[in-house]
């Protein structure tokens, strides 16, 4: 249910080749605190945008792959343990912070994030389009929301991402995640705290 296809980036783009420049950087074993700095001569809207994109899809992945231990039953309230919960609120349905077991509120984050960054007036791909200037606002927004699908899932979910074997891509992926948020300072130091 909040499992969705991969957002790609259209070959021959300025974005596709940021993200071939990423995941190369990525797979070719190098510092991750390295690989998130901005390549010199590159726009920082531009790379902003394709990790968002690009944490988007990975950590939806995650979430999907192990969603079937993450029901009403199991997790009535979207949390990141005792101490920390998370409550829906966006421009339309919800206009105040509402309570949301942890499958509705990762259906609507997902579909949040989608119909974010397939707004062109947000995420724009054509070439010479700006960004709009509320444009690393709305990433801060998202990427704060994405991270707390990692704190719910570490503290409530960990024994099945174990289970599955899947530990190092998920801490390769939030450790990826943590560098690229502290290297361009995009999430409150106190949204990290659960983590």
């Amino acid at each position: 249910k909040t499992f969705r296809p991969r957002k790609k980036f259209e070959p021959g783009t300025q974005r596709f080749e940021l993200y071939k420049k990423a995941q190369a950087s990525l797979k070719s074993g190098l510092d991750l605190k390295a690989v998130v700095q901005l390549p010199p001569g590159e726009s920082i809207n531009d790379w902003i945008a394709v990790h968002v994109v690009d944490f988007f899809n990975r950590i939806n992945l995650i979430y999907g792959t192990m969603s079937e231990y993450c029901t009403e039953k199991s997790c009535p309230i979207m949390s990141g343990g005792l101490k920390y919960e998370y409550r829906w609120q966006d421009d339309s349905k919800y206009k105040k912070p509402t309570k949301l077991s942890a499958p509705q509120y990762m259906c609507m984050l997902m579909d949040w994030i989608e119909m974010l960054i397939n707004n062109e007036d947000i995420f724009p791909t054509r070439i010479g389009v700006p960004f709009p200037k509320q444009f690393q606002q709305v990433c801060t927004k998202i990427l704060t929301r994405l991270f707390r699908v990692f704190v719910h899932v570490y503290i409530h979910h960990f024994d099945s991402i174990i289970n599955m074997g899947a530990e190092a891509h998920v801490n390769t992926c939030y450790k990826h995640f943590y560098y690229f948020i502290r290297e361009f300072s995009l999430i409150d130091h106190r949204e990290l705290e659960p983590l």
